[in-house]
């Protein structure tokens, strides 16, 4: 089995900072690319950043400049340092692993079962 468990959502007033983890665990071969979406009431889930194995990073215009993805390979975790926080960006935040379980084996999605944001104006 393989777990991905986030931490650090919570209450925010505009403008602070709040940083997010993910920490992955289980039978994991490999780990590709680790990201964070999120998913606002009424709206579809979105990407807000994603980053490779080997540190290549990809942001949706609303996170460029205010947020930064991070991971360390060794502990499978994968961090969102979110800085300059909107009311816009409130939502429940899901970490994402493309995970292979052993050598050979084909990749699937993982998720977190999600952490709450909320940034009061």
């Amino acid at each position: 089995q393989v777990q991905l468990v986030e931490s650090g959502g919570g209450l925010v007033q505009a403008g602070g900072s709040l940083r997010l983890s993910c920490a992955a665990s289980g039978s994991i071969f490999r780990i590709d690319h680790m990201g964070w979406y999120r998913q606002a009431p009424g709206k579809q889930r979105e990407l807000v950043a994603a980053i490779t194995s080997a540190g290549s990073t990809n942001y949706a215009d609303s996170a460029k400049a205010r947020f930064t993805i991070s991971r360390d390979n060794a502990k499978n975790t994968v961090y969102l340092q979110m800085n300059s926080l909107k009311p816009e960006d409130t939502a429940v935040y899901y970490c994402n692993g493309k995970i292979r379980r052993w050598y050979g084996g084909d990749e699937y999605d993982y998720w977190g079962q999600g952490t709450q944001v909320t940034v009061s104006s």
